[in-house]
């Protein structure tokens, strides 16, 4: 077989090993750019939003709910995607998914930027938002986050979650930390 740019990964073939409505994992067979064959395990997810809600004090609504993988509760920032509709629009999807789980609605959503949190094995892209302005409303969580709290916290009490061990979401901590290197470095 001919490589016919020497710096990619080619795909040779792909087998799906599970599927749910959540994601699908497959196996790829794979050309390595210096030629030798190998497999690639690629998950694949639909893209999802993380939102950073900023209340008129500079205070962050987060969201607490049991993550079953890790075994524990964590604070993070809300956050989610539609498996059902995954072509949504991502800023419908953030005022979705902030008023589902925090109840508030922003009267003004900003993005701020994308990421891939786990580009080595997984495909799922992320929305980033900060949403201002924001109005106190009903929680319309799925049966699934029944267990979900929400509450403010200043960035300092953040920082000491971080620390501690109770905001361990990389997600969270990715959102977080570009926002706060985009407001230091202007746009």
């Amino acid at each position: 077989m001919e490589i016919k740019n020497d710096k990619e990964i080619i795909q040779l073939s792909r087998r799906t090993v599970y599927q749910n409505r959540w994601m699908q994992v497959n196996e790829d067979k794979v050309l390595f750019p210096a030629g030798f064959e190998g497999i690639y395990g690629v998950v694949e997810k639909p893209p999802f939003a993380i939102i950073i809600p900023v209340h008129s004090d500079g205070r962050i609504q987060m969201v607490q709910q049991f993550r079953y993988p890790i075994g524990r509760r964590c604070w993070e920032l809300p956050q989610g995607t539609w498996e059902d509709t995954p072509d949504s629009d991502p800023e419908t999807l953030a005022r979705g998914e902030l008023a589902e789980e925090t109840g508030y609605r922003a009267g003004r959503m900003e993005k701020i930027g994308e990421m891939f949190p786990a580009g080595g094995l997984l495909n799922q892209l992320c929305h980033i938002f900060l949403a201002h302005d924001l109005t106190e409303g009903a929680t319309s969580r799925e049966a699934t986050e029944t267990d979900m709290e929400t509450a403010a916290f200043s960035m300092d009490e953040i920082m000491a979650m971080f620390e501690k061990g109770a905001m361990p979401d990389a997600n969270s901590m990715a959102a977080l930390g570009y926002w706060k290197l985009k407001a230091g470095l202007g746009d």
